[in-house]
Parts: structure tokens; C-alpha cells; sequence
């Protein structure tokens, strides 16, 4: 089936200067299929205006989502109806009538901004520091912990090993069963840095995170210590904003080599044994790599979108038509990748062309409903989440031949 879908005008440009309308307006596509929505549901109020990289999560066969207030539940991915709701805002105690207080009452936000799934557990983080295990079955508490320092990325577990990254520039390891803090690593953190953090992962018995200042750290499991740090970037530039060069993404795994990226324009590959650099190309970016087969997929810092060769870093090929539309991250599905856009639509890219293929819109054009984070796969569907709250999971071709994708 092809149809053509035509570039969009709404009445919120009438108030946009002209370059705003040329970013909004979509450039029609000759569209290969039609995504339609299976189910939508809200959780809570969402993340609504904060930064947030609250993306949801599977497991145990139930979709987790949360809202930075702190509402948190499990949906049956068949169907979005919840299997079990939580809320985990503060109410302050009013004796016997505190419970009915509650219901009219929204409390003070958990501020919710991390969320992990690992072994029928739910791991939730929030900037006040807190960190909540949750039983994925039932939504009950396991334990919680505090640590120094906001939590605004997704915690990992290995070897029995929660490892938590936070914005003071502090890592820890905490043991899942009970949340005891196990080791903390510091490290220094610039006058001026981004908001994001990077997220952890774990691989080969350690965890591999990157930093404010430019590096890609290893650090031991089972003790927190240095394995290896290396700088893909340096620091250049006469003002502190043009200093920035966090490496604020998830890195990514595969083959023993390790894929990072920094905000002020270094995409590097690192050997995972010593730390030594393999190869640097210039591109600049806050948003996590993917990869699919022999090719890394990056999503720069004004939202072009390049296919390159994870062999030696040579570009394939970019598409510049939703450029400054700031998309998430591209997220692999079938032969195609998917991307969200701050005007709430989601767009299917071709992943050996760059070609875009096929666009939904989910949030109605309309930035307060925008697809902040990248969906995910769930059988033959995606579920993605807006600003507003909105979870919505809609079909997508998803069948591939394609080798099989790096664990981040």
C-alpha cells in the first residue's frame, strides 16, 4: 500500500515567525504503510514542561510507565489496561483524615526520573535522590534507598549490583536485594554542564557510563574502582557554554567495542579491554546511539539523522528533513528506525536509505503532547509516551533480517 501524506499547517503558526513555520511544516512523503493506534491510556500528568528522559520499560510481560509526579503502573501490553497503579507523591500525614485528604489532594511530586526493570523488580529514581525497588508482580515496595545527588537516568543491574549514576557527578552500587550502598565512585563535574546524565550499563563485570567532562569511564562491579577512563573529547572554547562537552548517552555495547558520543561533536568507537580509542568522527549529540547489523544510527544536536558504518565510522547516509524538530533518539523496529518529534509525531525512517517511510501523529501537533523519549518494541507494536501522559501503543511493521542489536 502507498499513499502520500501531505505537509501539515495548523492554526498555532499564525502566531510562529517564519522560520518556526518552515521547521513545523512536515514535507510530504510517499508513505509505504499506515501505523494505526491498537490502545491509548494516560499516566498522570506526565512530565509536562520539565526535562525528562522518563521512558518506559518491559518485562515480566507488563509495560512499566511513570509520570515525573509520581504516578507508576503496570500495563497489560495486549490491551493498556493496568495491572497495578501506584502512587508515589508525598502527602503530608493529617491524622484521621489524612486518606480522604488524599483524595483531593495531588501531594508534593516524587519527581520521578529514572525507571529499570531487572529480575521481576522495578527500579524507580528520583531527583530528590530516591531510589524505590517495586515488586513487578504486585507494584509493592521491596525496600528504598537515598543517595546524594538527583537521579535523572535509568539505574542497570549486574551481578547482583544496582548501579546508579547521578547528577552530582556520583556513582553508586547498591545491593538489589536490600538497597545497602555496596561502593561510590566520584568523579569532578564542570562549572557548566548539560541537564542530562548518562545512563550505566553493565557488561563483562563492570559498568561503563560517561561523564561531564568528557569521558567514558569503566568502573569494577564489584567495587566502584576506575577500570579505565578515556576522553573522546577535550574542553575548547573561550566561555563556559562553549566548554561543555558532556557525554550525557547511554553507551552503547557490541563486539567487545564500546560506542560514545559527546555533546560539543566527537562520536568515538573504544576498545572495551584497555580504553583505547579506535576511531573519532565529528558529530555532536545528546542522544543515545543505536545500531542495527553493521550500522550505528545518530541523531545530532540540531535532530539530522546519519546512518554510519560502526566499522570505521563512515557516513552512509543523513536525512536533514526534520531537522530542528528535536527527535528523540532513533529507535530500531523491523528494517525501519522510529523517531519522535517535539510537535508529538512519530516518523519511520528507512534504515538503508534514510528515506522516511511512513508518520503518525500522536500528539496533534502540538508541543505540550510532544514524543520526548523514543518508543518501544513490544511484540509487533511500539509504545510511546508524550509529555502529557499519553501511552498509546501503535502497530508497526517489524519483521528483519537484520543481525541482532546491541544491548545498552
Amino acid at each position: 500500500m502507498t499513499a502520500s501524506l501531505s505537509g501539515c499547517t495548523t492554526i498555532s503558526n499564525w502566531f510562529a515567525d517564519d522560520d518556526e513555520i518552515e521547521i513545523r511544516t512536515l514535507k510530504p512523503i510517499d508513505a509505504q504503510f499506515e501505523p494505526s493506534m491498537v490502545w491509548d491510556t494516560d499516566v498522570g500528568d506526565g512530565i509536562s514542561d520539565y526535562f525528562s528522559r522518563l521512558r518506559p520499560v518491559y518485562g515480566d510481560n507488563k509495560v512499566f510507565v511513570a509520570s515525573r509526579h509520581g504516578d507508576v503502573a503496570a500495563l497489560d501490553p495486549q490491551d493498556g489496561e493496568p495491572v497495578w497503579e501506584r502512587n508515589l507523591a508525598v502527602f503530608d500525614e493529617e491524622g484521621m483524615l489524612s486518606a480522604v485528604a488524599k483524595l483531593w489532594r495531588s501531594g508534593e511530586s516524587a519527581r520521578i526520573g529514572g525507571l529499570a526493570y531487572d529480575k521481576q523488580t522495578v527500579y524507580i529514581g528520583t531527583e530528590n535522590g530516591a531510589i524505590v525497588a517495586m515488586d513487578a508482580a504486585t507494584g509493592e515496595t521491596k525496600w528504598s534507598q537515598s543517595v546524594e545527588g538527583e537521579i535523572i537516568s535509568a539505574p542497570v543491574v549486574s551481578e547482583n549490583v544496582l548501579v546508579v549514576n547521578t547528577g552530582a557527578g556520583t556513582l553508586f552500587g547498591l545491593n538489589v536485594d536490600n538497597g545497602e550502598q555496596l561502593w561510590i565512585n566520584e568523579s569532578d563535574v564542570p562549572p557548566l554542564t548539560l541537564r542530562g546524565i548518562s545512563s550505566p550499563i553493565a557488561a563483562n563485570g563492570g559498568t561503563i557510563v560517561g561523564t561531564p567532562t568528557g569521558k567514558v569511564q569503566v568502573n569494577i562491579i564489584d567495587s566502584g574502582l576506575v577500570a579505565w577512563e578515556t576522553a573522546i573529547t577535550k574542553p575548547s572554547g573561550a566561555t563556559e557554554l562553549e566548554r561543555i562537552v558532556d557525554v550525557d548517552v547511554t553507551p552503547l555495547l557490541y563486539g567487545g567495542i564500546v560506542y560514545a558520543i559527546s555533546y560539543n561533536g566527537t562520536l568515538a568507537a573504544i576498545e572495551l579491554r584497555s580504553g583505547r580509542v579506535i576511531w573519532k568522527r565529528e558529530y555532536g549529540s545528546y542522544r543515545d546511539i543505536s545500531m542495527q547489523g553493521n550500522t550505528l544510527y545518530v541523531v545530532d544536536n540540531n535532530s539530522v539523522i546519519y546512518g554510519l558504518d560502526r566499522r570505521n565510522g563512515v557516513e552512509l547516509w543523513s536525512q536533514s528533513s526534520l531537522k530542528k524538530r528535536s527527535l528523540t533518539q532513533a529507535e530500531p523496529v523491523g528494517d525501519y528506525l522510529v523517531v519522535g518529534d517535539k510537535w508529538g509525531f512519530l516518523h519511520w525512517v528507512e534504515q538503508s536509505s534514510g528515506k522516511i517511510v511512513a508518520r503518525y501523529d500522536l500528539g496533534g501537533d502540538d508541543e505540550d503532547e510532544s514524543v520526548y523519549v523514543a518508543p518501544i518494541v513490544v511484540g509487533d507494536n511500539i509504545i510511546a509516551i508524550t509529555r502529557d501522559g499519553t501511552v498509546a501503543a501503535i502497530t508497526s511493521p517489524t519483521a528483519s533480517s537484520q543481525d541482532e542489536t546491541p544491548a545498552q
